[in-house]
C-alpha cells in the first residue's frame, strides 16, 4: 500500500485559510492532491485536516482516491509539527510497517504526478530506507555571523573556486513530497530515517508557499511551467 498523506489545517496566520485560498484559478490544496490523484503509484490519499471548509473544498474535487481525516486539535496548532499528525494518523490507521507513506505538502503546489511517479521508480531500484525531493544549489555558501570570528565556507574552498559546471553544489529540501516506510516512522518518528537520498526535481519548485510574497512568486511560475 503507497498512502499519499497531505496535512491541511485551517490556521493560518501569514496567509488566512491559503490551504484553499485560489492560486493559478485553483484552491492551493487542489494541485498537491490533484498529483497525487493522477500517480499511479498512490493507492489512497489521506487528507489530514482540522477545518469543516477545507474538508468541502477537498471532497468537492471528487477524486476518487482521496479520503478524509479529521486531526486531532491538538496537532493542528502553530506549534503542532507535521510529525505529530503523521504519528497521530498512523496509529489509528491499520497500515502495515512494509507499508510506503508519501508525505506531501500543499505548500508546494508545482509537484506533479510525473515527479511523484519519478521519485518512487528511482525509491523501488536503489537501497535507500527514505527519499525526498530536492534541488540542487550551486551557490557558493557561507556559515556563522559577522563578528570578529567572521565566516567560514561550507561547501567550498575559496582559495580555490571551482568553475560552476564542475561544481558539485548542496541539495536543499523543497518541501514537497518525502518517502519513508510506516515502521520507520513509528520507530524513529520522522519523515525521515536510515540511508537517506534525494529525488532532484527542477530548480523552479524550490520555491515553498509561507508568506505573501511567496505566492506571488510560486502563482508566477506556474503561470509559465
Amino acid at each position: 500500500m503507497n498512502t499519499a498523506f497531505i496535512p491541511v489545517r485551517g490556521g493560518s496566520k501569514s496567509i488566512p485559510l491559503k490551504n484553499i485560498k485560489p492560486i493559478n484559478g485553483k484552491p492551493l490544496v487542489y494541485w498537491t492532491v490533484s498529483a497525487a490523484q493522477n500517480a499511479e503509484c498512490i493507492d489512497e490519499i489521506i487528507v489530514a485536516t482540522d477545518s469543516e471548509e477545507i474538508k468541502s473544498t477537498v471532497l468537492s474535487f471528487g477524486f476518487s482516491k482521496v479520503k478524509i481525516y479529521d486531526r486531532d486539535t491538538e496537532n493542528a496548532k502553530d506549534t503542532s509539527s507535521t510529525e505529530d499528525v503523521m504519528l497521530e494518523y498512523i496509529n489509528k490507521s491499520d497500515l502495515k510497517d512494509d507499508d510506503l507513506f508519501f508525505l506531501i505538502q500543499a505548500t508546494s503546489p508545482m509537484l506533479k504526478a510525473e515527479h511523484i511517479d519519478g521519485m518512487f521508480k528511482e525509491f523501488s531500484q536503489n537501497d535507500s530506507d527514505s527519499m525526498f525531493t530536492g534541488v540542487r544549489e550551486k551557490q557558493f555558501k557561507w556559515a556563522g555571523v559577522n563578528d570578529k570570528n567572521g565566516l567560514k565556507p561550507v561547501n567550498y574552498d575559496y582559495r580555490r573556486r571551482p568553475r560552476r559546471q564542475d561544481f558539485e553544489g548542496l541539495i536543499a529540501e523543497n518541501g514537497a513530497c518525502y518517502i519513508n516506510s510506516v515502521g520507520n516512522i513509528k520507530r524513529d518518528k520522522c519523515r525521515l530515517s536510515g540511508k537517506i537520498t534525494a529525488y532532484e526535481l527542477p530548480s523552479y519548485t524550490l520555491h515553498e508557499i509561507d508568506e505573501p510574497t511567496d505566492w506571488i512568486i510560486v502563482e508566477e511560475i506556474m503561470k509559465r511551467v
